[in-house]
């Protein structure tokens, strides 16, 4: 049976404008907040899994790696984050969230949270199930294409 190559071209047309849309309005709320969208990606993660490595930030966020140390200088300036050298290998160099950063997100994250369950609650709990499903199932599939 031959799949409609049209409709294959439609899902990722809405899907890329849905996209773009969704990432506008959650980066203005960030922004909202006085960060930039990788300042607050550094901060989730280190708020949420604790210190990191400053090299294996880059790859959990998926930034290049002569980014971070410009986005772990500008946090330390604004004195949400410290550096901690590691005393077994001064080659690594731990992240890690401080007092005011941690204030700081236990302030914006729940209003963040609550600004995306407002963006995507265009859809129905059990419609972001099957939205859920199917774009993993999606994802999965296109990662095997070269």
């Amino acid at each position: 049976m031959e799949h409609d190559r049209k409709l294959s071209l439609k899902l990722f047309i809405v899907l890329s404008r849905a996209t773009r849309t969704i990432s506008d309005l959650t980066h203005q709320d960030i922004q909202s907040y006085g960060l930039n969208p990788t300042e607050f990606a550094v901060l989730d993660l280190l708020y949420h899994k604790g210190e990191q490595p400053l090299q294996k930030i880059g790859e959990k966020i998926l930034i290049a790696s002569g980014s971070i140390t410009y986005v772990v200088d500008k946090l330390e300036e604004k004195g949400y984050l410290t550096r901690n050298p590691n005393p077994n290998d001064r080659r690594i160099i731990y992240a890690i969230i401080s007092e005011n950063g941690k204030k700081l997100f236990d302030e914006i994250f729940p209003k963040h949270e609550s600004k995306i369950d407002e963006i995507v609650n265009g859809l129905s709990d059990e419609e972001k199930k099957q939205a859920i499903y199917l774009l993993k199932k999606l994802g999965i599939y296109a990662k095997h294409i070269e």
